[in-house]
């Protein structure tokens, strides 16, 4: 994985973290830092190059000067946009970040044509939706993070619950980014043990209410920002899948061309990730529940696509 480039286009909590975690674990060769703040993202490199340094880690951390700086990468994290203020309705919010998004793709797409993209930007599936018609990039090589974290929080709340059973849980979250996601019980376990199986429809359903309003709760408590040690976490796995071409199985957000019956849309699934990106999405039986959620939370990603569709694309 030595020889391997990353690139992190937006410096902020979640991308300087990665971008930390990456070079201290010694996953690549180099990683190359990109922000329209030049001071910040100077900065950045300079600190986390020297806790490269500390870890005996031989990964090269840079920031991009021009263009050329930021060329011929094998994965591309994209943390870009703004978050939601007061006042900003959703539509406002999502068409911001379409843009940005496309003026990322735009400028850095021609220069890294073997790059797998992985979007970390909010409202995620709308993004990895915008980032494929941006780049006109097969699907495999477009996707986002979010199951990751989603299935994280949710094996926290499970521990929290139990009381139990750390670094042996097991949860499994599908759909798309948000209120409508839909955590998968009968797919999680506990010490090998089905959930459904050591605690009650109620326990569970209390599980994953907080599960599908974890980022929120952190933002209450902040204030000021949102979550980015786990979302960071979450996305240094999928890059790492990716370089040391691990075939290992995630939820990630990708485009559906007919699994789980829906095309032309970007939900949560789970994936097996290898050098060329998404190498299979892997179709779960869902039970009569569970399809209804998805639908729900297939619904969800089509109004935002719709708008874009309507108001952005065309």
């Amino acid at each position: 994985m030595n020889n391997k480039k990353v690139g992190i286009v937006g410096v902020g909590n979640v991308g300087a973290t990665l971008a930390f975690n990456l070079a201290s674990k010694n996953l690549c060769g180099e990683i190359v830092l990109k922000d329209l703040r030049e001071n910040i993202v100077e900065a950045m490199a300079l600190d986390i190059s020297q806790s490269a340094n500390a870890a005996n880690s031989k990964t090269k951390v840079s920031f991009a000067h021009n263009a050329e700086d930021f060329a011929n990468c094998d994965v591309i994290v994209i943390t870009a946009g703004i978050p939601r203020k007061p006042g900003m309705s959703r539509d406002d919010l999502l068409l911001t970040n379409a843009k940005i998004m496309t003026s990322v793709i735009n400028d850095i797409n021609e220069l890294n044509p073997n790059a797998i993209y992985i979007i970390v930007s909010n409202p995620l599936d709308a993004m990895v939706y915008t980032a494929l018609k941006a780049s006109k990039l097969d699907k495999n090589k477009v996707l986002g993070m979010a199951g990751i974290l989603d299935s994280a929080r949710m094996s926290h709340f499970i521990f929290e619950k139990l009381g139990y059973g750390e670094g042996e849980i097991d949860a499994s979250v599908m759909g798309g980014h948000g209120d409508d996601m839909v955590p998968l019980a009968n797919y999680s376990t506990v010490e090998g043990k089905p959930l459904d199986k050591i605690l009650s429809e109620d326990e569970i359903e209390e599980i994953i209410n907080k599960t599908r309003h974890g980022g929120a709760q952190i933002v209450k408590l902040l204030e000021t920002g949102s979550a980015y040690y786990a979302p960071a976490y979450s996305t240094s796995l999928m890059v790492e899948a990716i370089l040391s071409d691990n075939k290992k199985v995630y939820p990630c957000a990708v485009m559906l061309e007919g699994e789980y019956g829906y095309e032309n849309i970007v939900a949560g699934v789970p994936v097996r990730l290898g050098k060329n990106g998404v190498e299979e999405v892997i179709e779960l039986k869902l039970d009569e529940k569970q399809t209804a959620e998805f639908s729900k939370s297939i619904d969800s990603v089509k109004e935002l696509v719709d708008t874009l569709n309507s108001k952005f694309f065309i």
